[in-house]
């Protein structure tokens, strides 16, 4: 075996395994729906082409374009039925506790309108509208048609024969320039002829101006008023033939090749909307296509580029990806290259759906058709939004992170007068969901009241200072995570058993238990999530305070109180990790949240190694809970199995979150999946999935929680021979790895510092670098 140091001595630089796939999806036709269209995007703006023949759809987004307003949703009054609250279940009589909830702890207004809230303050996040492509090239024999995305370039093209000619599209949303381009092109001269629109569903105005498509409106606020404006234009340049305005439309007719360019701004954060999608269209066509083209892909490879990924064995790249899909989930073997292609595909969709300086994707990334999107594609905290961003540290995409550090920054800020209002304490809370708008208060029922999303934001504060070791971002984020910590110290309660410190009220995210009266509730004190994220933020607070050198009251008082909290893991008598501080009934025994294991994944105080008992307590609960769920829910299951070092259970997960889906209907229990454009089926889409999967597979060939680097911990047999390239660990290391026959062969790590790290390979602990 070779080693190589942390100084990047690296004599072999051809780790000899090459990815010999091309990391592409394609299709043989058209998509019939948009799960299949293929998305395109630079952080900012979306587009999804459908690759239509005689028409084609391009659904377009701009991440900012929400409905709502900023609003005061908090309960000024809340903080005086706390005690009530606290008092009821300290006697065991939740269902009471929970009515009291109901009634006095949860937000005033309509809060997200139940998942429905495009036209009440919280908003939702909507589409832009369509791009409407007509093809007048007639109706004859089409032939050897071929759609697909690029996934190195972020190209996605179209090409196709008919009546004898070879028609040729491209589409991409330029990383450098922020428009966005369609090219047209035919092998016989005058061939092109087509006709565009622009339209949208609702509050858009459609109009041609001097040669431009616009569209163009203003969202709902909430109040019945004008809220968010957003501006959008497309103009062409064709070479040959002739461009005519034709009503709100534009058509090229008798054309060689052309060239669609679209931009769009909205006013969000009061941006000059208009000036600035009229400037970067202007700047966009004063550049040659080509120029534009390199430009894009030399700024998306400078990101995609930084992992490679290879796996021995049976490809299907021959066949179309919806095609691929199902013999994947038939015979997971007969395709390795799948894992790997869903693996980049993940890393494409975080860098084309956020980038610093602007939104973090939510629960749509950055992708929708509609205008009252699923549950609001807002930003859920318990455990969605956190998904999102799980595969941007270890998938060596760090700054795709800053986005959502931001938002926490700003939640913070308005989780201090939610804190006030419910507990009347000191620090920040916030609860399930949030918004654009920076809402913080509890959702509009009990079982959305889980009150450590706060602290659950700051478990990302802590692991983005653990990969990058960059101690001034520390000390900027260090206030943020005190004052989480000082609402949890001021607010918890003891509990009558044993006298620990816990929370009250809260919940076990979205699920409930039976009372011994055989009354369904779902809040009570002390949740097994709550006391592992108390205990997980008060650790990271102290060590934050060491490694800034910090002398704190407060974090001292923090250290007192760490006696004090529950245990992370307690094991009921069936073996199994407690949801609850007793061992309630289960009306949903396989409910899609397995909230009670946040200690094995995201956090780390459950190990095969180190805590061996809570490792098998924890496979229990898993095998209980079960394999299937929500999309999302299937991808934290491999997460879990890969920690407990179960590659091969980890690799049958995948092969069900791969499971092809066509449903967009709402199933919460077991209808998880993947549709054809590799988009996760919550149902219905949701992005979360697809980037827990691909921190799941990254979890199964590298893991750095425990103190030290693990190379393969949890590689599947399937998985015997392969080589990843540039994966991080904590520390701020990069790793490479090759393996053959489920042995590493070659590895290297590298630190900017220059510092060693103890590494576990192949069962034994060696020591790299220094």
């Amino acid at each position: 075996m070779k080693k190589y140091g942390l100084m990047g001595i690296y004599v072999a630089a051809h780790m000899a395994l090459s990815a010999k796939e091309p990391l592409q999806l394609w299709y043989d036709k058209p998509a019939k729906a948009w799960e299949a269209t293929l998305p395109l995007g630079n952080g900012r703006l979306g587009m999804m082409p459908d690759g239509g023949i005689t028409s084609e759809k391009i659904v377009l987004n701009d991440i900012t374009l929400w409905s709502g307003s900023p609003q005061d949703p908090n309960n000024y009054e809340a903080y005086k039925s706390v005690g009530d609250i606290q008092k009821l279940l300290l006697q065991g009589r939740n269902d009471e506790a929970e009515k009291l909830v109901n009634a006095n702890f949860v937000c005033v207004g309509a809060g997200s309108g139940h998942g429905n809230g495009a036209n009440v303050p919280f908003g939702c996040f909507q589409t832009l509208g369509e791009l409407l492509i007509q093809y007048h090239h007639g109706k004859g024999e089409v032939r050897d048609y071929r759609r697909q995305l690029d996934i190195p370039t972020a190209i996605a093209s179209t090409e196709y024969y008919a009546t004898g000619v070879h028609y040729q599209r491209e589409y991409f949303t330029a990383f450098d320039g922020d428009v966005g381009i369609i090219r047209l092109t035919a092998d016989q001269q005058q061939a092109l002829d087509f006709s565009v629109t622009l339209a949208r569903e609702e509050q858009g105005h459609t109009n041609v101006v001097d040669d431009e498509l616009q569209l163009s409106g203003a969202l709902d606020d909430g109040y019945g008023q004008q809220g968010m404006q957003y501006m959008a234009r497309v103009r062409i340049q064709h070479k040959g033939g002739k461009l005519v305005k034709e009503g709100n439309a534009l058509r090229v007719i008798g054309a060689d090749e052309a060239t669609l360019y679209f931009s769009a701004a909205t006013d969000f954060r009061g941006n000059p909307f208009a000036t600035q999608s009229a400037a970067l269209l202007a700047a966009a066509m004063a550049r040659p296509y080509g120029t534009l083209r390199e430009r894009h892909i030399a700024a998306f490879r400078q990101l995609f580029d930084r992992v490679s990924l290879a796996i021995a064995g049976q490809d299907a790249s021959d066949i179309p990806t919806d095609e691929r899909l199902k013999r994947f989930f038939d015979e997971p073997a007969s395709d390795n290259a799948l894992a790997a292609l869903y693996f980049q595909y993940g890393r494409y969709l975080s860098i084309c759906s956020t980038r610093p300086g602007l939104l973090p994707p939510n629960l749509q990334g950055l992708w929708a058709h509609q205008i009252q999107t699923p549950w609001n594609g807002d930003y859920h905290l318990n455990i969605n939004a956190q998904m999102n961003h799980w595969p941007v540290e270890v998938g060596n995409l760090s700054e795709l992170h800053e986005p959502f550090i931001d938002m926490i920054k700003d939640i913070a800020q308005a989780g201090k007068k939610t804190a006030k209002a419910y507990y009347n304490a000191p620090g920040w809370v916030c609860y399930m969901m949030t918004n654009v708008w920076g809402y913080s208060a509890p959702g509009e029922q009990a079982s959305w009241g889980s009150s450590t999303a706060s602290g659950w934001l700051c478990n990302h504060l802590w692991e983005h200072y653990l990969f990058t070791n960059d101690t001034a971002y520390l000390a900027e984020v260090f206030p943020v995570l005190q004052d989480a910590a000082r609402f949890y110290h001021h607010t918890l309660i003891r509990e009558p058993r044993y006298g620990w410190l816990v929370t009250a009220p809260s919940v076990s995210p979205e699920n409930a238990f039976i009372m011994p009266n055989g009354q369904r509730a779902s809040v009570v004190m002390g949740p097994t999530i709550d006391n592992q994220i108390v205990r997980e933020l008060y650790n990271n607070v102290i060590a934050a305070a060491d490694a800034l050198g910090l002398r704190d009251a407060f974090v001292d008082t923090l250290r007192h109180d760490m006696d004090l909290l529950p245990p992370p893991v307690q094991v009921g008598r069936d073996g199994r990790v407690m949801e609850w501080l007793e061992e309630y009934e289960e009306p949903e025994p396989q409910h899609r949240h397995v909230s009670h294991l946040y200690g094995l994944y995201p956090a780390a105080f459950v190990s095969p190694q180190t805590t061996p008992e809570w490792a098998a307590a924890a496979k229990k609960t898993l095998k209980v809970r079960g394999d299937e769920g929500t999309g999302w829910s299937r991808a934290w299951k491999i997460l879990f199995w890969a920690r407990l070092q179960d590659g091969d259970h980890a690799l049958e997960i995948l092969r069900q979150l791969l499971q092809p889906a066509m449903s967009s209907e709402i199933d919460m229990r077991a209808g998880g999946g993947t549709y054809p454009n590799l988009f996760c089926a919550h149902p219905p889409f949701q992005i979360d999935g697809n980037f827990g999967g691909t921190a799941g597979i990254a979890e199964m060939l590298l893991q750095s929680h425990a103190g030290f680097i693990h190379l393969l911990p949890a590689l599947p047999a399937a998985w015997a021979t392969g080589e990843v390239k540039g994966l991080k660990a904590r520390g701020n290391y990069t790793v490479d790895i090759r393996w053959r026959d489920g042995k590493v062969v070659d590895y290297r790590i590298h630190s900017p510092s220059g510092t060693s790290v103890d590494v576990l390979v192949n069962g034994r602990m060696e020591s790299a670098g220094g």
